[in-house]
Protein backbone atom coordinates (compact mmCIF):
# COMPACT_ATOMS: atom_id res chain seq x y z
CA UNK A 1 0.00 0.00 0.00
CA UNK A 2 1.78 3.51 -0.79
CA UNK A 3 1.64 6.04 1.96
CA UNK A 4 2.91 9.11 3.56
CA UNK A 5 4.06 8.05 6.45
CA UNK A 6 5.62 11.58 8.41
CA UNK A 7 6.61 15.02 7.30
CA UNK A 8 9.31 17.65 9.40
CA UNK A 9 9.81 21.00 8.58
CA UNK A 10 13.69 22.21 9.29
CA UNK A 11 15.38 24.88 9.23
CA UNK A 12 18.07 24.90 6.46
CA UNK A 13 21.49 26.73 8.18
CA UNK A 14 21.39 24.58 11.20
CA UNK A 15 18.95 21.19 10.91
CA UNK A 16 16.86 22.64 13.72
CA UNK A 17 13.18 20.86 13.50
CA UNK A 18 10.64 23.39 13.47
CA UNK A 19 7.84 21.49 13.00
CA UNK A 20 7.06 16.86 12.51
CA UNK A 21 3.81 15.14 11.93
CA UNK A 22 2.79 12.47 14.86
CA UNK A 23 4.36 8.95 13.70
CA UNK A 24 2.26 5.71 14.31
CA UNK A 25 4.10 3.73 12.27
CA UNK A 26 7.21 2.10 14.30
CA UNK A 27 8.64 -0.45 12.62
CA UNK A 28 12.61 -1.40 11.92
CA UNK A 29 12.43 0.09 8.44
CA UNK A 30 10.78 3.51 9.90
CA UNK A 31 12.84 3.96 12.87
CA UNK A 32 16.12 3.55 10.50
CA UNK A 33 15.11 6.18 8.06
CA UNK A 34 14.47 8.02 10.83
CA UNK A 35 18.06 8.38 11.35
CA UNK A 36 18.17 9.05 7.84
CA UNK A 37 16.15 12.24 8.10
CA UNK A 38 18.40 13.62 11.14
CA UNK A 39 21.19 13.13 8.99
CA UNK A 40 20.18 14.77 6.17
CA UNK A 41 18.81 17.42 8.14
CA UNK A 42 22.05 18.38 9.49
CA UNK A 43 23.40 18.37 5.71
CA UNK A 44 20.68 20.57 4.03
CA UNK A 45 23.06 23.59 3.37
CA UNK A 46 24.92 21.14 0.94
CA UNK A 47 22.06 19.46 -0.59
CA UNK A 48 20.52 20.69 -4.12
CA UNK A 49 16.83 22.53 -2.97
CA UNK A 50 15.03 19.00 -4.30
CA UNK A 51 16.55 15.79 -3.35
CA UNK A 52 15.09 11.94 -3.17
CA UNK A 53 16.89 9.54 -1.06
CA UNK A 54 15.94 6.02 -1.55
CA UNK A 55 16.22 3.74 1.49
CA UNK A 56 14.75 0.24 0.54
CA UNK A 57 11.30 0.17 1.12
CA UNK A 58 11.01 4.11 1.71
CA UNK A 59 11.65 6.83 0.06
CA UNK A 60 12.63 10.40 1.66
CA UNK A 61 12.39 13.15 -0.40
CA UNK A 62 12.43 17.18 0.67
CA UNK A 63 12.80 20.61 -0.90
CA UNK A 64 13.86 23.40 0.45
CA UNK A 65 13.39 27.19 -0.08
CA UNK A 66 13.99 30.37 1.87
CA UNK A 67 16.10 28.87 4.78
CA UNK A 68 13.48 25.95 5.42
CA UNK A 69 13.24 22.15 3.72
CA UNK A 70 10.06 20.48 4.37
CA UNK A 71 10.98 16.84 4.37
CA UNK A 72 8.81 13.81 3.98
CA UNK A 73 8.68 9.63 4.16
CA UNK A 74 6.64 7.95 2.01
CA UNK A 75 6.43 4.27 0.71
CA UNK A 76 8.84 3.63 -2.25
CA UNK A 77 5.61 3.02 -4.85
CA UNK A 78 3.84 6.05 -3.41
CA UNK A 79 3.93 8.32 -6.39
CA UNK A 80 6.86 11.08 -6.98
CA UNK A 81 4.79 13.59 -8.29
CA UNK A 82 2.03 13.25 -5.74
CA UNK A 83 5.05 13.61 -3.16
CA UNK A 84 6.41 17.01 -4.09
CA UNK A 85 2.70 18.11 -4.65
CA UNK A 86 2.11 17.08 -0.85
CA UNK A 87 5.52 19.18 -0.26
CA UNK A 88 4.40 22.06 -2.47
CA UNK A 89 1.33 22.67 0.00
CA UNK A 90 3.17 22.23 2.73
CA UNK A 91 5.99 24.93 1.85
CA UNK A 92 3.02 27.41 0.85
CA UNK A 93 1.21 27.03 4.16
CA UNK A 94 3.57 27.53 6.06
CA UNK A 95 5.32 30.40 4.34
CA UNK A 96 1.67 31.79 4.38
CA UNK A 97 1.01 31.17 8.29
CA UNK A 98 4.32 32.16 9.57
CA UNK A 99 6.87 35.29 9.92
CA UNK A 100 10.17 34.10 7.87
CA UNK A 101 12.13 35.97 10.26
CA UNK A 102 11.11 34.16 13.11
CA UNK A 103 12.00 30.34 11.67
CA UNK A 104 15.52 32.18 11.65
CA UNK A 105 15.73 33.62 14.60
CA UNK A 106 14.14 30.64 16.80
CA UNK A 107 16.15 29.08 19.06
CA UNK A 108 13.69 26.30 20.58
CA UNK A 109 12.92 22.60 18.57
CA UNK A 110 9.51 22.29 17.12
CA UNK A 111 9.10 25.99 17.94
CA UNK A 112 5.58 25.67 15.45
CA UNK A 113 4.54 22.65 16.56
CA UNK A 114 1.08 23.34 15.59
CA UNK A 115 1.77 23.43 12.06
CA UNK A 116 1.79 19.50 12.35
CA UNK A 117 -2.60 19.71 12.48
CA UNK A 118 -2.02 20.99 8.78
CA UNK A 119 0.47 18.55 8.25
CA UNK A 120 -1.84 15.30 9.35
CA UNK A 121 -4.53 16.96 7.73
CA UNK A 122 -3.03 17.46 4.04
CA UNK A 123 -1.39 13.68 4.87
CA UNK A 124 -4.82 12.19 4.92
CA UNK A 125 -6.05 13.83 2.19
CA UNK A 126 -3.02 12.76 0.20
CA UNK A 127 -3.49 9.37 1.06
CA UNK A 128 -6.63 9.15 -0.20
CA UNK A 129 -6.36 9.78 -3.58
CA UNK A 130 -10.02 10.20 -4.26
CA UNK A 131 -10.18 13.35 -2.49
CA UNK A 132 -7.45 15.29 -4.75
CA UNK A 133 -8.63 15.02 -7.87
CA UNK A 134 -9.96 18.85 -7.70
CA UNK A 135 -7.58 20.57 -5.19
CA UNK A 136 -4.24 19.82 -7.07
CA UNK A 137 -3.04 20.39 -10.79
CA UNK A 138 -0.48 17.20 -11.30
CA UNK A 139 0.16 17.97 -14.83
CA UNK A 140 1.98 21.05 -13.56
CA UNK A 141 4.25 19.11 -11.20
CA UNK A 142 4.80 16.77 -13.72
CA UNK A 143 6.41 18.88 -16.16
CA UNK A 144 8.45 20.48 -13.46
CA UNK A 145 9.50 17.58 -12.03
CA UNK A 146 10.24 15.93 -15.98
CA UNK A 147 11.93 19.38 -16.57
CA UNK A 148 13.99 19.67 -13.02
CA UNK A 149 14.01 16.14 -11.48
CA UNK A 150 14.92 15.84 -8.20
CA UNK A 151 18.73 14.95 -7.15
CA UNK A 152 19.05 11.48 -6.22
CA UNK A 153 20.93 11.09 -3.01
CA UNK A 154 22.72 7.16 -2.64
CA UNK A 155 22.96 5.53 0.75
CA UNK A 156 26.66 5.31 0.12
CA UNK A 157 26.93 9.18 -0.81
CA UNK A 158 24.60 9.26 2.75
CA UNK A 159 26.82 6.56 5.08
CA UNK A 160 25.85 5.17 7.63
CA UNK A 161 22.84 6.41 9.98
CA UNK A 162 24.09 5.26 12.90
CA UNK A 163 27.68 6.94 12.71
CA UNK A 164 26.45 10.40 11.14
CA UNK A 165 30.26 10.78 8.84
CA UNK A 166 30.50 13.51 6.65
CA UNK A 167 28.59 13.22 3.15
CA UNK A 168 30.60 13.38 0.50
CA UNK A 169 28.07 14.32 -2.51
CA UNK A 170 29.04 14.38 -5.78
CA UNK A 171 29.28 17.41 -7.65
CA UNK A 172 25.59 18.39 -8.24
CA UNK A 173 24.95 19.24 -11.88
CA UNK A 174 21.41 21.13 -12.38
CA UNK A 175 19.68 19.47 -15.87
CA UNK A 176 19.93 21.59 -19.16
CA UNK A 177 16.70 23.59 -18.97
CA UNK A 178 15.27 24.89 -21.84
CA UNK A 179 14.52 28.62 -22.59
CA UNK A 180 11.26 30.05 -23.86
CA UNK A 181 10.65 30.04 -27.09
CA UNK A 182 12.62 32.86 -29.27
CA UNK A 183 10.79 36.18 -30.34
CA UNK A 184 11.11 38.19 -33.36
CA UNK A 185 11.93 41.19 -31.11
CA UNK A 186 14.52 38.14 -29.66
CA UNK A 187 15.83 37.84 -33.10
CA UNK A 188 16.66 41.35 -33.66
CA UNK A 189 18.54 41.93 -31.07
CA UNK A 190 20.79 38.97 -31.46
CA UNK A 191 20.71 40.19 -35.41
CA UNK A 192 21.75 43.68 -34.29
CA UNK A 193 24.50 41.92 -31.35
CA UNK A 194 25.87 40.18 -33.82
CA UNK A 195 26.45 43.42 -36.45
CA UNK A 196 27.51 45.51 -33.59
CA UNK A 197 30.18 42.72 -33.04
CA UNK A 198 30.98 42.55 -36.89
CA UNK A 199 31.60 46.82 -36.75
CA UNK A 200 33.81 46.39 -33.51
CA UNK A 201 36.06 43.63 -35.45
CA UNK A 202 36.48 45.15 -38.30
CA UNK A 203 37.21 48.70 -36.54
CA UNK A 204 39.39 46.30 -34.53
CA UNK A 205 41.67 44.92 -37.52
CA UNK A 206 41.33 48.28 -39.38
CA UNK A 207 43.01 50.00 -36.20
CA UNK A 208 45.55 46.87 -36.00
CA UNK A 209 47.09 47.15 -38.95
CA UNK A 210 47.31 51.37 -38.66
CA UNK A 211 48.93 50.34 -35.18
CA UNK A 212 51.36 48.27 -37.04
CA UNK A 213 52.20 50.25 -40.27
CA UNK A 214 52.24 54.09 -38.90
CA UNK A 215 51.96 53.97 -34.75
CA UNK A 216 48.73 55.90 -35.58
CA UNK A 217 46.76 54.11 -33.56
CA UNK A 218 46.71 53.98 -29.18
CA UNK A 219 46.54 49.82 -28.81
CA UNK A 220 44.52 50.58 -26.05
CA UNK A 221 41.52 51.27 -28.90
CA UNK A 222 42.16 47.45 -30.58
CA UNK A 223 41.44 46.36 -27.34
CA UNK A 224 38.06 48.49 -27.02
CA UNK A 225 37.06 47.10 -29.96
CA UNK A 226 38.05 43.33 -29.95
CA UNK A 227 36.16 43.71 -26.00
CA UNK A 228 33.30 45.15 -27.35
CA UNK A 229 33.23 42.68 -30.08
CA UNK A 230 33.40 39.79 -27.26
CA UNK A 231 30.85 41.45 -25.42
CA UNK A 232 28.42 41.44 -28.30
CA UNK A 233 29.09 38.15 -28.83
CA UNK A 234 28.33 36.27 -25.12
CA UNK A 235 25.10 38.58 -25.32
CA UNK A 236 24.11 36.46 -27.88
CA UNK A 237 25.49 33.64 -26.34
CA UNK A 238 23.50 34.40 -23.45
CA UNK A 239 20.33 34.75 -25.13
CA UNK A 240 20.73 31.38 -26.75
CA UNK A 241 21.47 29.13 -23.80
CA UNK A 242 20.93 28.75 -20.26
CA UNK A 243 23.44 29.20 -17.60
CA UNK A 244 24.32 29.99 -14.16
CA UNK A 245 23.55 34.31 -12.98
CA UNK A 246 22.54 34.74 -16.75
CA UNK A 247 20.89 38.00 -15.94
CA UNK A 248 23.83 39.51 -13.59
CA UNK A 249 26.10 38.44 -16.65
CA UNK A 250 24.03 40.24 -19.19
CA UNK A 251 24.05 43.20 -16.76
CA UNK A 252 28.09 42.73 -16.56
CA UNK A 253 28.39 42.18 -20.73
CA UNK A 254 26.09 45.69 -21.40
CA UNK A 255 28.19 47.24 -18.70
CA UNK A 256 31.38 46.58 -20.61
CA UNK A 257 29.90 47.18 -24.03
CA UNK A 258 29.03 51.02 -22.26
CA UNK A 259 32.10 51.39 -21.30
CA UNK A 260 34.04 50.39 -24.37
CA UNK A 261 31.98 53.01 -26.14
CA UNK A 262 32.73 55.95 -23.50
CA UNK A 263 36.47 54.49 -24.60
CA UNK A 264 35.97 54.95 -28.33
CA UNK A 265 34.53 58.48 -28.05
CA UNK A 266 37.37 60.19 -30.23
CA UNK A 267 37.26 57.81 -32.82
CA UNK A 268 32.74 57.40 -32.79
CA UNK A 269 30.43 60.21 -33.46
CA UNK A 270 27.67 60.19 -31.14
CA UNK A 271 25.11 58.45 -32.98
CA UNK A 272 27.24 55.34 -33.63
CA UNK A 273 27.63 55.50 -29.22
CA UNK A 274 24.53 55.65 -29.18
CA UNK A 275 23.35 53.07 -31.79
CA UNK A 276 25.79 50.54 -29.96
CA UNK A 277 25.00 51.45 -26.97
CA UNK A 278 21.01 51.20 -27.54
CA UNK A 279 21.72 47.37 -29.57
CA UNK A 280 23.21 46.57 -26.17
CA UNK A 281 20.16 47.40 -24.01
CA UNK A 282 17.99 46.27 -26.07
CA UNK A 283 19.79 42.93 -26.01
CA UNK A 284 20.18 42.82 -22.36
CA UNK A 285 16.20 43.09 -21.97
CA UNK A 286 15.53 40.41 -23.92
CA UNK A 287 18.17 38.12 -21.98
CA UNK A 288 15.80 39.03 -19.42
CA UNK A 289 12.60 38.27 -20.48
CA UNK A 290 13.58 35.15 -22.12
CA UNK A 291 13.10 32.83 -19.25
CA UNK A 292 13.85 29.18 -18.65
CA UNK A 293 10.65 27.01 -19.39
CA UNK A 294 8.97 25.19 -16.87
CA UNK A 295 10.49 27.38 -14.18
CA UNK A 296 8.19 27.16 -10.82
CA UNK A 297 8.35 30.02 -8.67
CA UNK A 298 6.93 27.79 -5.95
CA UNK A 299 10.11 25.90 -5.21
CA UNK A 300 12.04 29.58 -5.18
CA UNK A 301 10.07 31.71 -3.55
Amino acid sequence: MSLILSASVVRVRDGLPLSASTDYEQSAGVQECRKYFKTLAKKLAQLPDRCTLKAGKYNINFISSLGVSYMMLSTENYPSVLSFCFLDELQKEFITTYNMMKTNTTVRPYCFIEFDNFIQRTKQRYNNPRSLSTKINLADMQTEIRLRPPYQISLSELGSPNGLPHISLKEYKAPHQRLEPVTLSGIVSSVLSLLCGALNLIRGFHATESLLQNGGEDFSYVIAFFLGTAACLYQCYLFVYCTGWRNIKSFLTFGLICLCNMYLYELRNLWQIFFHVTVGAFSTLQIRLRQPQGKSPDYNV
